[in-house]
């Protein structure tokens, strides 16, 4: 007998979430020092597999640069789980004697984590740590074109927390997802909560299931380069951010806004740092290889070499090329395709008067898509890096360094993520890198601290215990009675009606 493959995966995803549920209730009694224990082991077999699973993730997307994957999982492995180790994440997390505030730690419960095709393994080991070291579950759907390398990840994180005292299913990675198993997942009573990361579409889909959500929206990241800038440094580190696994981090730059009077030595620093500038006629057909008639990214270009982009396009590139460049003038889906954003090493390239033309620039590529993620700007002058803080509307302005790498934390002080989170103008619940903070909730002990002061009694002219009014309300409940229902008496029904009747009719000939 045959099975629904459908059926079959929704199946799979209430077994997966029933067990999940089983486990997170005995994992959720487990202590600090067993949760450490555990979430140590799960790091430590990830760190020791960064190159074997870069290399699986590579071969089974055809997306990024190995050696750049194996940049992103010794991040997750490593960078994240230094950031989470000594993070108080059971029973009491602080204590304030002056406010008479105990706050604790509560797990949520079962978190339902989408995995990406363009960082697979990474976010798999980032998720994975994060919802542990919370005492949750973690039911894992997998992109269809990664499944194998995010299973194999899951597998090894898997076997060590076992060996740790993690109880058995407590994690588990679906084998055959579709889109009716994942949003079965997503919505599914025993899922508690959602980490989503994938496209607008998906990301919708979860903050549309009726469960609390932390969804990733589009990046489209501009970066503007300041007349004050140290112009080199600037255009090496753009580069190093578009072309840093091919473009697939969703904080990767997408366009650069320069300055006009820097606008001949940024051409020149992007030429010396691995940028080639298309003319028109190479713009021109690049577009059509880029970007669908529908307005959307082509996927067979996300995560490619810039090399193998151009030769598509039948343009004749030098060796060593780490990115592409075009001019633009406007932005928009139909007046500008190359402005979207791109997810692989394609820039596109604006000039302005001032920074005050660059921020207004930068606005209208968030607005395109890109709304609450972030922006990069590349200036000494504080009074401009200080009003791009205060005007952008976005979470995370890094300042002179890689917008892939400033923005989840590996060269800026942010807590290392590989969840983003674009605030509300993004449509997203939180602005921040998501961590496992974000996977409690926090109970409080509320001590008294003020006396409560008693309202006045009827000996003091206030309501009187049977009801009716005493002498502090007399002008109040005068001013609507006559003399028949004299103050100190009772109202009556007429009496109450007579009252509305007259406020109303003083409403309406106000």
């Amino acid at each position: 007998m045959s099975f629904d493959p459908d059926l079959k995966a929704i199946q799979e995803v209430r077994d997966a979430l029933g067990a999940a549920h089983s486990a997170q209730k005995q994992f959720a009694e487990t202590d600090q020092a067993q949760v450490d224990q555990i979430v140590g082991a799960m790091a430590h077999a990830a760190r020791n597999e960064i190159e074997s699973l870069a290399r699986l993730a590579v071969e089974e997307t055809g997306m990024g640069i190995y050696e750049d994957k194996i940049g992103k999982n010794r991040f997750a492995a490593v960078d994240v789980y230094e950031h989470i180790r000594s993070m108080r994440t059971v029973g009491i997390l602080s204590e304030s004697t002056e406010r008479g505030i105990v706050e604790i730690a509560q797990p949520m419960g079962v978190v339902a984590a989408i995995i990406p095709t363009t960082n697979p393994t990474s976010t798999a080991i980032y998720k994975i740590l994060i919802s542990v070291k919370a005492r949750n579950g973690i039911v894992i759907s997998p992109h269809p074109r990664a499944k194998g390398c995010i299973r194999r990840t899951t597998e090894l994180m898997v076997h060590a927390a076992r060996g740790a005292g993690a109880p058995d299913r407590l994690i588990s990675c679906l084998e055959n997802p579709t889109l009716e198993s994942t949003q079965h997942l997503m919505s599914h009573d025993l899922t508690a909560v959602i980490l989503a990361t994938g496209g607008s579409g998906l990301v919708k889909a979860a903050y549309s299931s009726g469960k609390p959500a932390f969804g990733v929206g589009p990046g489209n990241v501009p970066a503007y380069i300041d007349r004050s800038a140290d112009v080199a440094k600037a255009c090496r580190d753009i580069i190093t951010g578009t072309a840093f696994d091919n473009g697939t981090i969703c904080a990767s730059e997408q366009s650069v806004v320069v300055d006009a009077p820097v606008e001949e030595e940024a051409l020149r620093s992007f030429e010396a740092a691995g940028g080639y500038i298309l003319s028109p006629e190479e713009k021109a057909r690049l577009e059509p290889i880029v970007v669908k008639k529908s307005g959307a990214v082509d996927p067979a270009i996300v995560g490619q070499h810039a090399r193998d982009i151009a030769r598509k396009a039948g343009i004749q590139v030098p060796e060593g090329t780490k990115a592409l460049i075009a001019r633009l003038d406007r932005v928009g889906k139909t007046e500008e395709p190359l402005s979207i954003e791109k997810l692989s090493p394609i820039l596109g390239f604006y000039v302005v008067a001032d920074w005050v033309r660059g921020c207004e620039r930068c606005i209208e590529l968030l607005r395109l898509g890109g709304m609450g993620h972030t922006l990069a700007i590349h200036a000494t002058d504080e009074s401009v890096i200080r009003e791009f803080g205060l005007k952008k509307p976005v979470f995370r302005i890094v300042v002179n360094t890689p917008s892939t790498h400033g923005a989840i934390g590996l060269s800026t002080g942010l807590a290392p993520a590989m969840t983003l989170g674009c605030g509300a103008v993004g449509g997203n619940i939180t602005g921040d890198n998501v961590s496992p903070l974000h996977l409690i909730n926090t109970k409080r002990l509320a001590y008294g601290i003020k006396e409560v002061e008693l309202a006045p009694r009827a000996s003091e002219g206030g309501l009187r215990a049977d009801g009716r009014v005493g002498p502090t309300c007399r002008s109040e409940a005068s001013a609507g009675v006559d003399a028949g229902a004299s103050v100190g008496h009772a109202l009556s029904e007429s009496d109450i009606e007579r009252i509305v009747e007259d406020f109303l009719r003083e409403r309406r000939s106000g």
